[in-house]
């Protein structure tokens, strides 16, 4: 599957048992339908975050297409206060693209990891990647 930011292939990484498409490209994160709660390991929790998303019909940001069936996708916003973030869900509901950093913030924020374990697997997996690391540098300067 290839990244809905910058085209390169993305690989599969199992994080607590969900198998999630990662980009060490531009660091993004893939989540296929029904991934999201699996993480978050708590059905009624998963349901209310997914609830709150909202759909940004003023975006200018361009549209990003789907990893899946290549269609645009629906700009998403999470939070309702201060702090909002912007993410990309598929129409069709075959997933959602989580730019570098955001699944984790949105985890956090929604205090939806209250003992860490995603975070922690989360830094363990992306934080300390050389060539993560070195994108990233790169795409600062």
């Amino acid at each position: 599957m290839d990244c809905p930011v910058c085209k390169n292939a993305m690989v599969v990484l199992e994080l607590r048992g969900v198998e999630i498409d990662h980009c060490f490209g531009c660091g993004g994160i893939w989540l296929d339908a029904g991934e999201l709660d699996l993480l978050i390991d708590d059905v009624e929790k998963s349901a209310k975050l997914l609830d709150s998303f909202t759909i940004d019909t003023k975006c200018t940001e361009a549209k990003r297409k789907c990893p899946i069936c290549a269609k645009k996708m629906l700009k998403v916003v999470v939070g309702k206060d201060g702090h909002q973030l912007l993410i990309d869900s598929c129409k069709k509901k075959h997933g959602l693209w989580f730019d570098a950093g955001e699944l984790e913030d949105i985890l956090k924020r929604a205090k939806l990891d209250s003992d860490s374990k995603i975070q922690t697997l989360l830094a363990d997996m992306f934080a300390e990647n050389p060539q993560l690391s070195e994108t990233g540098n790169n795409q600062n300067q």
